[in-house]
């Protein structure tokens, strides 16, 4: 089978290359090979939380891998027989949890499987896991894509030490998603949670959080407050808005210094962002959805078109040819439409 070419150091040039890439040579049984990965960053090559995820696909499809290790910048992915399994990740830092399930969730759509993956749950610069079980997986139910995931156990940098289990069912209807914009939110939610910390911190980012929404907003709002105990110190908040569409996001992450109330304001505020065009998909959950909205099809308009949404597209159409139309500048709102669908 032809082996597919791609250039790592391309569009926004991070690790959200391999994920995709990979997880698409498992789902179509074509070998891989990717150059030049992370080229443009300061410490090119493979960080340790991309090569956990490209060795639990790895061990989903018994396949053939060269250059899986840290620095590397080049890979050979050749996929086997892929079949349900029950995978373990055990990311011995803080590496994220959700970006190694950024790789897994579309691989495993075609295939079912459970997981179970320790690391960060809640890491800077990748999604936090309660915005992956809320507002990931709530846009791709309605596509027909079931998944569960439950978070046993909380993990900050540095320590990590968290714990995710979940299972995927094989998707067998898929159904396209036609998500524009809304008219109306049914109610806002959220979890803020605070690890081997006082109570308070919770409390405080929590009401921060809904003060701010509501100098704005009059929907109902609840956000849980969750405290609990693991390797390290850490808190969070993820809060979401449910529309009569899909759910839009924002999220921040407390560190020491940052006042809890800080924390919440930053929360609310990402989320009015995302609120303020009135697109159904926040930029967060764009770039996630584009892997199966290749196959399920739809149109979605999203409240900011990033660089990981351009450069997630490029990379399904090294696999599949043109598929996206992309209406939009970078940093404005658009619309990402798919113009054929991929059978698989």
């Amino acid at each position: 089978m032809e082996q597919v070419e791609i250039d790592g150091s391309y569009g926004e040039g991070g690790g959200q290359i391999l994920r995709t890439a990979v997880a698409l040579s498992v789902i179509t049984g074509k070998p891989v090979r990717i150059r030049r990965i992370r080229a443009n960053r300061s410490n090119p090559g493979l960080r340790p939380q991309h090569l956990h995820g490209i060795l639990a696909l790895k061990e989903l499809s018994d396949a053939r891998v060269k250059g899986a290790k840290v620095g590397s910048t080049k890979l050979e992915f050749v996929p086997g027989k892929a079949r349900p399994k029950h995978i373990r990740v055990p990311i011995k830092t803080a590496g994220s949890i959700t970006l190694v399930l950024q790789a897994l969730l579309p691989a495993m759509a075609f295939i079912g499987g459970s997981f179970e993956v320790t690391g960060g749950t809640d890491v800077p610069w990748s999604p936090p896991v309660d915005y992956l079980k809320h507002v990931t997986l709530f846009a791709l139910e309605r596509m027909g894509f079931g998944a569960s995931i439950e978070i046993k156990r909380r993990g900050h940098y540095p320590k990590g030490g968290g714990l995710v289990t979940g299972r995927v069912e094989p998707w067998e209807e898929r159904k396209p998603l036609i998500a524009l914009g809304w008219e109306r939110i049914e109610c806002f939610a959220g979890i803020s949670h605070a690890t081997n910390l006082p109570a308070h911190v919770a409390e405080r980012q929590a009401k921060a959080a809904e003060e701010r929404l509501r100098e704005l907003y009059s929907a109902p709002m609840e956000i849980k407050r969750e405290i609990s105990r693991s390797l390290g110190p850490g808190s969070g908040i993820v809060v979401w808005a449910e529309t009569d569409s899909l759910r839009l996001g924002g999220d921040a992450l407390g560190k020491r210094g940052k006042p809890a109330e800080v924390v919440g304001r930053e929360a609310a505020d990402e989320l009015l962002n995302a609120l303020t065009p009135r697109a159904a998909v926040d930029k967060f959950l764009s770039d996630q959805l584009v892997p199966f909205l290749a196959f399920a099809g739809g149109k979605i308009r999203i409240a900011e078109i990033t660089n990981h949404l351009v450069t997630n597209v490029w990379v399904v159409e090294r696999f599949f040819g043109k598929v996206f139309e992309v209406e939009g500048e970078i940093g404005g709102p658009g619309v990402v439409r798919v113009v054929r669908v991929v059978d698989v």
